[in-house]
Parts: structure tokens; C-alpha cells; sequence
């Protein structure tokens, strides 16, 4: 199997998440209205910004680590059992580092 495909899917993502990132913390750095209604109403939306900013760098990590194995010939195989990871399922979670039993068992 060529992991071309999967290292292009992967730079591509890891890319799109950095910028994304980016605008997230320059949202987050922006000076706070003074108004104490605005402010407030701002603060729950950087709560949700946290949340998607954490959310996106454990998605860099995973990308990361796929990376990682491509470059050491280990990617497709999960890294549980050693089995090999469906195409299918790498197609649509290119940073899959589990066959679909070993995840299953995960997160049942």
C-alpha cells in the first residue's frame, strides 16, 4: 500500500488545523469590550474557542504520530495488535493509529 495518499491527507490536515489554531489564539488575544455584558457573553465564547483550540492540537498530535510512521514503514498497521488497518478506515481517519477490533475495544 502507498502511503502517499495518506502522507498528502495528513500535511494537508495538520496545515488547515494551524491555521485554524492560529486564528483561535488571535481571537483569544484580542482586547475584551469593557462593557460587562459583552464581556461576559465574550468569555463563553472563548470557553468554546479552548475547547475547540485543545480539541485541535490532540488532532496535531495524532497527525504527528501518523507522520512519525509513516516515515518508520509502520503505518496501516495498528499499533495494539499489529494487524493491519482496513484502507477503508484509514480513507476516512487518515491519523488511525488502531484497527477497527482494537478501537472498537476503546471506545465500545
Amino acid at each position: 500500500m502507498s502511503h502517499e495518499k495518506y502522507r498528502i491527507m495528513l500535511c494537508n490536515r495538520l496545515e488547515e488545523l494551524g491555521a485554524r489554531l492560529e486564528e483561535i489564539e488571535t481571537t483569544l488575544d484580542a482586547p475584551r469590550p469593557k462593557d460587562w455584558d459583552d464581556s461576559a457573553t465574550e468569555r463563553e465564547g472563548d470557553e468554546v474557542l479552548e475547547r475547540l483550540g485543545s480539541s485541535g492540537q490532540a488532532e496535531i498530535a495524532r497527525i504527528r504520530a501518523a507522520l512519525r510512521r509513516i516515515e518508520d514503514d509502520e503505518y496501516g498497521v495498528c499499533v495494539n495488535c499489529g494487524e493491519p488497518i482496513p484502507e477503508g478506515r484509514l480513507d476516512l481517519l487518515p491519523d488511525a493509529a488502531l484497527c477497527t477490533r482494537c478501537a472498537a475495544q476503546v471506545h465500545p
